[in-house]
Order: C-alpha cells, then structure tokens, then sequence
C-alpha cells in the first residue's frame, strides 16, 4: 500500500533481466497495486484505517511506526494494534466489522479519489493480453477497495481475477491463493509471475516459488529492489517494451 509520491522519480532508465527469463512469456501475471500500476495522491485509504477502527472500537489508531508500502491492509492493522499493546481479544472479534468499513468509506470517496498512473501501465497490460496472458492482481488492498482504485484508474477490465488481502495477514499466503487462481484459470502447470514494486513482493513471490519482475516506481530504488535478487527489475513498467525480450 501507498500513499505518497516516491521520494525520487527515476532519472534514467535502468533494466536487469536474469539470464534466462523471459519476461513476457509467461502463462499469467499477478500485478500489485500500489506503486506498481499507480499512485495515491489522496489519502483516502490511509485515513480509512484510523477512522473505521475510531467507528467500530472507539479507539484511536496511530500508523506512526507501521510499514505500510508491500504491507497487507490486514497486517497494517495487526502491526498497529501491535504497536499499541491492545490485547487480540478485545480487537479480533471485531477485524471483519472495521474491514466493512473501511470498504464504505473508501467507496463513499470514490469522486474524490486523486490516482495517478504508472508510466506504462495500458501498454504492458494490452501486450501482456494480446500475448494470450492470464492478467490478474495480488495486491495488499482489500478486494472492494482494489478493485475501486482499478476502476476508477480505467484499467479494472484488463484483469481476470484478484488475489486480495481480506482473509490474508500475511503477503505471501495472499500470493499463495491468487496463485491457485491464476492456475485455475492458465492451467495447472501454468508459469505465472508476479510484479511489484517493494522486497516484499519478491519475497512473497519466492516463499510461493514464482518469479517477479520488480518495478522502481514506489518507494524503493532500483538498487534498493535489486539487493533481493529479483528475476528481473525496470525502472518503470515502460521499460518493459522499450527492451527486447
């Protein structure tokens, strides 16, 4: 999840392919969300959080100290309930309530939602489709809250399925079922690789033995993503077609 411009915009282009991976030939593609296919400028989601938690719990939540960008919108919670000493049992019980309204809010919001696409993002989603590829989403963001930002952003028809965070605290169990989705769909052997813009997206996509194709347009640099041995890094999603595969 995101919610700020990165630090620094790419400068130049910088690509990395391991030798051996090919890119653009595999059955079926789970995209990230936030800093891989776009930008919040609003920070509607963000403040979702607080409030939902102020609506259901009666309680104040602070996000000072929780890693929020390749986080789940269920571990941010967790990790800001963490943070604050609270006891499960008082929060727990409640975890699908504050959910549901986080999802109301973000939906009543929607006019004002101010998202701002990646470089590249039509071009690579209309490539990846004509190439016959299974398109999908694994994404920290709740589903409702996922597929509003897609929406809103205009390129929701572009993916077939989404793998989501709802019953997920953890990303790469969330990577492990949007998996058995793409696999039910390109086939049971399909090779199926994952696109983010953070470590923990390579990680994710490692724990569940898939590749990825790390992107520095979030807040980590080329150089920070290419320290976790990713199969393949860009500076932008453009990139992509802008190299011969």
């Amino acid at each position: 999840m995101s919610h700020s411009a990165p630090t620094s915009a790419p400068t130049q282009q910088r690509v990395f392919f391991r030798p051996g991976f090919c890119w653009d030939k595999q059955n079926a593609y789970l995209f990230d969300i936030d800093g891989t296919l776009l930008r919040s400028r609003d920070r509607i989601h963000y403040n979702s959080f607080a409030e939902s938690v102020r609506q259901v719990l009666g309680r104040e939540l602070v996000l000072d100290g929780v890693t929020l960008s390749g986080n789940t919108d269920p571990g941010i919670l967790y990790d800001a309930f963490r943070l604050a000493e609270l006891d499960p049992e008082h929060w727990e019980p409640h975890l699908k309530a504050v959910f549901d309204c986080m999802c109301s809010l973000v939906a009543e919001q929607k006019s004002q939602m101010d998202l701002v696409k990646m470089p590249g993002v039509d071009e690579v989603l209309s490539f990846l489709h004509q190439r016959g590829a299974v398109l999908g989403v694994g994404t920290g963001n709740l589903e409702a809250i996922g597929w509003l930002k897609l929406e809103v952003l205009g390129i929701r028809h572009w993916f077939r399925f989404g793998g989501f965070s709802d019953h997920f605290v953890a990303r790469k169990d969330m990577i492990a079922h949007a998996l058995s989705l793409a696999r039910s769909l390109a086939g049971p052997e399909a090779s199926v690789c994952v696109i983010g813009d953070t470590p923990f997206d390579i990680a994710a996509a490692r724990d569940n033995g898939l590749p990825t194709i790390a992107v520095a347009t979030g807040h980590y640099s080329f150089d920070e993503l290419m320290q976790h041995q990713p199969e393949a890094c860009v500076s932008t999603l453009a990139d992509l077609l802008s190299t011969p595969s």
